[in-house]
């Protein structure tokens, strides 16, 4: 029996999302970076409609729980979603309706926006240049978001003088520097995003605080590869917050583990040595608290992605686990990766795959930040399937909340 052409769509359905954050640095919603990757295929059905049938019946299949906890999701609709109406299955109470930049303002769209209001929807409208043939959609928007990087400084001023005078949010999106986001800022946008909260804000020469400073070393003991059993122990022992969080996780259901551990020996006789120095070099980095909380869910959706689609290039996953939670540790410490992993004792593999990108384990890690990104023809699917990459990353997405719930909290 042949799949349906429903069912071939929503198998091949790719969906991942980028955090926006507010004034605050946490996280106000998830955008839906999405890609039907049978689109093209000539008689499957309408193109509006296919995209309507595989992002709903996606985000119905993942749950908004998992998607964005109590966060919003923006999701990005053509016109034909909106007169169609598909969206009404979705929930009001966290979902914002994104306008396409190529929506043309006709009396139809405009009708629809208003109905979609009256549901109780937000809207929001995508890529937006305020000019006079589709001032008519301020009347029914709720936020704005403005593409910086498409402006010139001066652009961008006067852009949000005169979205100022309308009773909207303004959003910045492609926001992929500090001095963009801090511009914008003062400009007085209210969301923001963008890889910015991904770089580093000071580079060359930084002089690391002595809380960070032993978290560093901290992290050099955990990589040495000849550690011992017992050192690993005393390691954790000795630091009181990081044996507190070690227990605690361990006994998690993130962590699944058949009864309950009670000290750092018996962890370490369950689980291993591997898995432990992992897990308490995760542990180790949330001890550095004054960064976005969403920066170590991303450091933690990376390991679990690089761990499990490591298998499928022939190479061991260890490894891929701390290439992808150290993948973030010059924007966690505000310097330059080769002046902090220089002393760490890490395989050469992964001072490849961090400092390089090269390697097996440097290409799975491009091919990961290509998937955040939403550019799928760069994410890992020339080895494995785009279905089976998409299911790994919403694995990774679930188990790092739980760990985010379980023991890293600002």
């Amino acid at each position: 029996m042949t799949d349906t052409p429903t069912a071939l769509l929503k198998q091949s359905a790719l969906v991942g999302r980028q955090a926006i954050f507010n004034r605050q640095m946490d996280v106000f919603g998830y955008e839906l970076l999405y890609r039907d990757s049978m689109a093209n295929s000539a008689n499957i059905m309408d193109g509006d409609e296919a995209t309507a049938k595989v992002m709903v019946n996606t985000f119905l299949e993942l749950g908004i729980d998992q998607i964005a906890g109590s966060a919003h999701v923006f999701l990005n609709l053509t016109a034909n979603f909106f007169l169609s109406q598909h969206y009404e299955v979705l929930p009001t109470k966290n979902v914002i309706l994104e306008v396409l930049e190529s929506i043309d303002p006709t009396p139809e769209v405009l009708q629809a926006l208003i109905q979609a209001r009256k549901n109780g929807y937000q809207i929001a409208l995508d890529d937006f240049i305020l000019r006079e043939s589709h001032r008519a959609l301020m009347e029914h928007a709720d936020l704005v978001k403005v593409d910086v990087l498409a402006l010139t400084n001066e652009e961008l001023k006067q852009q949000v003088e005169l979205l100022k005078e309308y009773s909207v949010r303004l959003l910045a999106e492609k926001v992929e520097d500090q001095g963009m986001y801090e511009q914008c800022l003062a400009l007085g946008f209210e969301y923001f995003q963008g890889y910015f909260f991904c770089k580093p804000q000071i580079l060359e020469g930084v002089s690391l605080s002595g809380n960070r400073m032993a978290v560093v070393l901290l992290l050099a003991k955990l990589q040495d590869p000849s550690i011992e059993l017992n050192e690993l122990e005393d390691l954790v022992k000795n630091d009181v917050a990081l044996s507190v969080q070690l227990l605690r996780f361990v006994n998690s259901a993130s962590v699944g583990l058949p009864r309950s551990v009670d000290s750092i020996s018996q962890a370490i006789g369950l689980v291993g040595t591997e898995r432990m120095r992992q897990w308490a070099t995760l542990l180790a980095l949330a001890q550095t608290g004054d960064k976005p909380s969403e920066l170590m869910r991303v450091a933690l959706i990376r390991a679990h992605m690089c761990e499990a689609l490591c298998p499928f290039y022939g190479v061991d996953p260890g490894p891929g686990f701390t290439v992808g939670l150290f993948s973030i540790l010059d924007a966690y410490f505000d310097c330059e990766m080769r002046q902090l992993i220089g002393g760490l004792p890490l395989a050469p593999e992964i001072l490849e795959a961090l400092l390089q990108g090269d390697g097996v384990l440097g290409s799975i890690l491009e091919g990961i930040l290509a998937f955040e990104r939403g550019e799928w023809e760069r994410s890992p699917v020339q080895v494995v399937e785009p279905e089976k990459v998409n299911s790994v990353y919403w694995k990774s997405v679930e188990w790092a909340n739980g760990v985010m719930e379980t023991v890293i909290r600002k």
